[in-house]
């Protein structure tokens, strides 16, 4: 199958390379089969907002990966005047928080910030992407017990995502931007999503293996390894968000692994209101999506276009990666898809090994990972360097834009 390309990463090197560093994240990616990464903006410090923390980032990275990897720029406040140096460079695009991203580094953006950023982006080819949270007034939660996972659920409600999408539609309708709502958890907002695809924005959206793997119901208390931002909402959210992945309504699926130290995860106290909010499943994602997707009729053209194909076209990497054509890199991923095995930790290739799969029993396991006709990972046993490379995207005009929906 052709290679998968996760456009959903946090790999925090520089700055934070305790959480995760190039070095493991694309190891654990080559176990997975996965062959180009693309690292989201924060987390690392100095975070991918300027020209120069991009050379930064790039430099840190120089042979340290095992797969190929492309770079997310961020919008904050005030940097602006960076999105074209950044751009031109070669970052992917942008990705912005319409909440608090977790970090300080990283401050979340105003109306007024999106205006200025969505008019430098105006006339390229670049994407931004959207963390779509915000803050609504709720009722209290401070009395109710903070182990419990559904106080937590409870703090993130459906129509945070809902208002903050609302937004989203507006100013890509607005702009003519191209828009992409990163991990969807909630199906709510799917309509507003579609109405505003049908006026003519040009929006897209993915979930993530966790909101498609994971339920609120079976969250027990304290297990501060499931949390994550947005929250894993429950088992009837859960079926229709499969509903329109199979309906074409949500275009890709990514794993937003986003690790920390376990310590961060307040696992001692078991508080998900102090914990680290972030799910590390980078290896395992093809498994997880293969393990639910096959009991529900999708088929291994479903997964290439759901992994490989949607992935690759919205970060402008489907003229070499994604599929199995004449001109594309020989990126490759051999599994069995009847194969089961059960993660444990001493099979997990991320620097810290904490995650909500422990245990669980995944069906379609990968045998080899090829990058570029080379091969970087085959049963167990990896490269003995780093063959992967830094993928710069060019800002000429593309063949072959992505078209949301199908």
């Amino acid at each position: 199958m052709p290679g998968i390309v996760d456009c959903h990463v946090h790999v925090n090197e520089p700055g934070r390379t305790t959480w995760e560093g190039f070095w493991t994240a694309t190891r654990a990616a080559a176990a997975g089969g996965v062959t180009t990464i693309v690292d989201m903006p924060l987390n690392s410090i100095p975070p991918t907002t300027t020209l120069r923390n991009f050379q930064e980032k790039m430099a840190t990275a120089s042979g340290q990966c095992f797969v190929d990897t492309a770079f997310w720029g961020g919008v904050v406040p005030g940097n602006q005047l960076e999105l074209r140096p950044m751009l031109q460079a070669g970052v992917a695009g942008f990705k912005c928080f319409l909440i608090h991203s977790g970090v300080e580094e990283f401050p979340h953006v105003t109306i007024d910030d999106l205006h200025t950023a969505m008019g430098q982006l105006q006339g390229t080819e670049s994407v931004l992407l959207f963390h779509a949270e915000t803050d609504l007034p709720l009722g209290s939660v401070e009395k109710a017990d903070p182990t419990e996972y559904s106080t937590f659920l409870r703090s993130r409600p459906d129509a945070m995502e809902i208002e903050a999408i609302r937004t989203v539609t507006q100013l890509c309708l607005q702009y003519k931007v191209r828009c992409h709502i990163v991990h969807l958890s909630s199906a709510q907002p799917l309509a507003l999503i579609q109405a505003a695809q049908r006026a003519g924005a040009p929006l897209t959206v993915e979930t993530t293996h966790h909101y498609l793997s994971l339920s609120a119901e079976h969250i027990p208390a304290g297990a501060t390894q499931f949390k994550c931002c947005p929250p894993i909402r429950g088992i009837a959210n859960q079926e229709l968000l499969w509903l329109a992945l199979k309906a074409g309504h949500i275009d890709m699926v990514v794993s937003d692994h986003s690790p920390c130290t376990p310590d961060l995860k307040s696992l001692t106290s078991g508080d998900f209101n102090q914990a680290w909010g972030g799910i590390s499943s980078l290896q395992f994602g093809l498994s997880l999506f293969w393990t639910s997707a096959s009991l529900r009729g999708f088929t291994l053209p479903d997964v290439v276009r759901i992994l490989c194909q949607r992935t690759a076209q919205l970060c402008r990497l489907d003229n070499q990666k994604g599929s199995l054509v004449p001109g594309h890199d020989a990126d490759l991923v051999i599994w069995d898809p009847e194969k089961e095995f059960e993660v444990k930790e001493a099979c997990i290739h991320h620097k810290n090994k904490l995650t909500p799969y422990l245990g669980l029993r995944l069906r379609g396991r990968v045998c080899a990972t090829i990058v570029r006709g080379r091969v970087v990972y085959h049963q167990g046993s990896f490269s003995p360097v780093p063959l992967g490379k830094q993928l710069l995207i060019p800002q000429e005009k593309h063949r072959r834009p992505l078209q949301p929906g199908y």
